[in-house]
């Protein structure tokens, strides 16, 4: 299956599963998740608030997060590569096969930022003291 282009994320399902302190925050991790990935997402939370746009990402409030949600999946499935992005079992059944689903806990594996490996021993930083290394620094920024 092709990468989506379109995500659609079950707000409130994903905001519990990753520990976020507000939908503003997941908001914003998920605006710039799309923004990187080059595609768009549509972010569903149920209840009532103000429908946003913040670049790629679009926040959608209603009454049944999952029935807009499976709506909106059978609206782009066909124009589109659509994945879904929810914890609930029966949203990522009624999606079609055409969608690619995901939970929450795999979406946000690979959600979170790769750990940079550390150096290997004998580094060449590791021989110089901090004054020489910050001056290497500075000379490969160009400063």
């Amino acid at each position: 299956m092709a990468e989506p282009t379109l995500y659609l994320f079950d707000g409130f399902n994903l905001l519990h599963a990753g520990g976020f302190g507000s939908p503003e925050e997941l908001r914003d991790v998920l605006a710039s998740w799309v923004a990187a990935k080059g595609a768009r997402g549509i972010v569903v939370f149920d209840g009532h608030g103000s429908e946003e746009r913040h670049g790629p990402l679009e926040v959608l409030w209603a009454e049944d997060a999952d029935t807009a949600i499976e709506r909106l999946a059978a609206e782009h499935r066909r124009t589109e590569q659509v994945a879904v992005v929810s914890s609930d079992e029966a949203v990522r059944g009624t999606s079609g096969v055409e969608v690619r689903k995901l939970s929450s806990k795999t979406f946000l594996s690979e959600l979170a930022p790769a750990t940079q490996a550390p150096p290997p021993p004998g580094d060449l930083r590791d021989k110089l003291d901090a004054d020489t290394l910050a001056e290497l620094e500075r000379l490969r920024r160009g400063q």
